[in-house]
C-alpha cells in the first residue's frame, strides 16, 4: 500500500496544473475513488485541517493523507511523490520560459491553461461544499444540514460584505460549530 500511495501522489504531483488547491480533485479522486483508502467525509476532514495548517495546500493535504494510512513512512513517501514531480517541471519549465518567453506560441499555450485551472478548483470547492452540506455528500433535500447551511451562509456574508478577516471568520465558525454541537 505504501508504494501504492507514492505513485499516487507521483500522479498528483504531475497533473496538478495551477497550484495547490487544483490538486485536491486529483488527490481526491486517487484516494477516494481510485484506491478507496478514504471514504470522501474522511478526506473533506483532512483537506479542512490541510487548509488550516500554514503551508501548500497539496504538500499538506500530501502529508495528513499518508500520515493517516501509513504513519511516518507514508509521510515521507506521500509528501516525496507530491513534490518530486512538481520540482523537476518546475526547472524544466523555468529553462524552457527563459529560453522562448518571447515566443508568442508559449503566452497562447498558457492563456488556454487558465480556464482549465479554474475549472479544477471550482470542481475541489463544490465537492467539499457538498460533503459540508449535505449529510454523508448525498444531494437530497432530506439530507440537508441546517446547522452548516446556516454557518456557511453567515461566514460568506461576513466574509464578502464586511471584510472580516478569514482566520477569524475559521477560528469562529469552528468555535460556535462546536458550541451548538455540544448542547444539540
Amino acid at each position: 500500500m505504501i508504494w501504492q500511495l507514492f505513485f499516487a501522489f507521483i500522479q498528483v504531483g504531475m497533473f496538478s496544473v495551477g497550484g495547490g488547491y487544483a490538486a485536491i480533485p486529483l488527490i481526491q479522486d486517487q484516494i477516494v475513488h481510485i484506491h478507496q483508502l478514504m471514504t470522501l467525509e474522511q478526506f473533506s476532514d483532512l483537506v479542512t485541517i490541510a487548509e488550516m495548517t500554514p503551508g501548500p495546500i497539496s504538500i499538506n493535504s500530501s502529508t495528513f493523507v499518508g500520515m493517516q494510512l501509513a504513519k511516518i513512512p507514508g509521510v515521507l513517501l506521500c509528501t516525496l511523490g507530491c513534490i518530486i514531480p512538481s520540482f523537476v517541471i518546475c526547472l524544466t519549465l523555468a529553462h524552457v520560459y527563459y529560453k522562448y518567453r518571447s515566443f508568442g506560441g508559449l503566452q497562447t499555450v498558457l492563456a488556454a491553461l487558465r480556464p482549465a485551472v479554474v475549472s479544477l478548483i471550482g470542481s475541489a470547492g463544490l465537492s467539499i461544499l457538498i460533503v459540508g452540506i449535505f449529510e454523508n455528500g448525498i444531494v437530497s433535500a432530506a439530507n440537508i444540514q441546517y446547522v452548516e447551511v446556516a454557518l456557511f451562509a453567515i461566514c460568506l456574508y461576513l466574509l464578502r460584505k464586511h471584510q472580516f478577516n478569514p482566520i477569524a471568520i475559521i477560528l469562529g465558525s469552528g468555535t460556535v460549530g462546536t458550541l451548538i454541537y455540544m448542547f444539540l
